[in-house]
C-alpha cells in the first residue's frame, strides 16, 4: 500500500453527494428481485453488472429507475441505507450527507412510511454501532413538474425532523433550476438547507440560476463552472462548496478520461471544491476510489488531499464546533503519519 493509499485510507472523511439509491448493489438488486417477484432484464449478477455502461447522463438514468423498482418493503431500505454505512466504516468515511429520491418511490405506490422507516433505523444503528452521523437530503426529481416537487415536500411533513436539506436531481438538461424556484423557498422558509446539481451536463448558467434564483447552500457537481470565469470569481469569493464526483464524471461522459479532470484546476484557483462518489454501485468505486483516481491519473499529491478531505467536512452541514472537532483529528492524523 502506497503512502498516499494509506493516507486516504487513515483519514476521517466527509461524503457530501451520495444517492443512496445509486449505492444499490448489483447482488442486493438480484437478491430483492427475488424476494420480491420482480422481472429483471437480466439473467443474473454478472448480466447486471455488465449492464452498467452508460453514454450519458439519461442512460444511466434508465437502468438506475429500473434498479430502484426492487426496493419494496421497509427492511429493503434498511438493508440499502445499512449496506452503504457499512461502506463508509470500511473506508473510514464519519459523517454522510446522503440524498434520496422520494418520487422514484411514490410514483410506484411505495410511501414515505415504508422508506423513511427503513432509512431512520439503519441510520441510528450506524450512529449506535459505528459512530457515523448522517444527514439526510430529501432530492426532487427535476424531470417532473415542480407541482409534484411541492406535494413531494408536504408528504414529508411527518419526517421534517430527520431531513436536513433538500435537493435537485435527475435529467439536467432542458430541466433548468429556474423551474422549481417555488418549491426551493418554501423549503428555506421551512428551514432547510438547500443543494441542487447544477453544471454537471447543463452549462454554466445553471449554476447562476441554482445561486440566484434557488438560492441554494451548496452546488452538486459544478465542474462546468470553470467556462465562466465570473462564475469562478463568485464562487471562490463566496466559497460556495462543489461536491464533484470524478468517476461518475467519467463514467457519464462528462470528461473522457480522468486525466482531464479539472478538481484540481478548481481548488487551485481557490473553490472549496470536494470529493464525493454520487451512484457508486453504478460508476466504478466509493469514496477512497474517487480519492485512488485522483492519485493515480491527476497527480494529486498528499497536499492536496488533505485539502480535499478538509473541505469535506468544511462544506457540511455539520454544527461549527464539530467541523472544529473533525480538522483536528485530520490535523492529528496527518501529524501521526509523518506527513509533510
Amino acid at each position: 500500500m502506497s503512502n498516499l493509499e494509506t493516507l486516504i485510507q487513515r483519514l476521517p472523511k466527509a461524503e457530501l453527494h451520495l444517492h443512496i439509491e445509486g449505492s444499490l448493489e448489483p447482488q442486493l438488486m438480484w437478491d430483492l428481485a427475488q424476494k420480491h417477484h420482480v422481472e429483471l432484464p437480466f439473467s443474473d449478477v454478472d448480466a447486471i453488472k455488465s449492464a452498467y455502461q452508460f453514454d450519458n447522463l439519461q442512460s444511466f438514468l434508465d437502468l438506475y429507475y429500473q434498479g430502484a423498482d426492487v426496493l419494496r418493503d421497509e427492511d429493503d431500505f434498511f438493508q440499502l441505507m445499512w449496506a452503504y454505512l457499512c461502506k463508509c466504516h470500511e473506508q473510514n468515511v464519519l459523517h454522510a450527507e446522503i440524498m434520496f429520491d422520494p418520487q422514484t418511490h411514490t410514483e410506484r405506490g411505495v410511501s414515505y412510511d415504508v422508506f423513511m422507516p427503513g432509512f431512520i433505523k439503519a441510520i441510528e444503528k450506524a450512529r449506535d454501532e459505528l459512530g457515523i452521523s448522517v444527514y439526510l437530503i430529501l432530492s426532487f426529481l427535476r424531470h417532473l413538474s415542480e407541482e409534484s416537487a411541492i406535494a413531494t415536500l408536504e408528504k414529508a411533513r411527518p419526517y421534517y425532523e430527520h431531513i436536513k436539506a433538500v435537493g435537485l436531481d435527475s435529467s439536467e438538461l432542458g430541466n433548468p433550476p429556474s423551474k422549481f424556484e417555488r418549491v426551493f423557498a418554501q423549503a428555506k422558509a421551512l428551514g432547510f438547507k438547500l443543494v441542487a446539481h447544477a453544471g454537471e451536463e447543463g452549462p454554466p448558467e445553471y449554476i447562476w440560476e441554482a445561486l440566484h434564483l434557488l438560492k441554494v447552500d451548496r452546488i452538486d457537481h459544478g465542474v462546468r463552472s470553470i467556462e465562466d470565469p465570473e462564475l469562478m470569481a463568485y464562487l471562490k469569493q463566496h466559497q460556495v462548496p462543489l461536491t464533484v464526483c470524478p468517476l461518475s464524471n467519467l463514467k457519464l461522459c462528462v470528461i473522457d478520461q480522468m486525466s482531464e479532470h479539472n478538481i484540481l484546476q478548481l481548488m487551485n484557483d481557490g473553490l472549496r471544491v470536494t470529493v464525493n462518489a454520487d451512484d457508486p454501485s453504478y460508476f466504478g468505486g466509493y469514496l477512497n476510489e474517487n480519492f485512488m483516481a485522483l492519485a493515480e491519473h491527476v497527480n494529486m499529491q498528499a497536499s492536496d488531499l488533505i485539502t480535499l478531505v478538509q473541505n469535506g467536512f468544511k462544506a457540511s452541514f455539520l454544527p461549527e464546533k464539530t467541523k472544529q472537532d473533525w480538522l483536528g483529528i485530520i490535523e492529528d492524523t496527518v501529524s501521526q503519519l509523518g506527513v509533510k
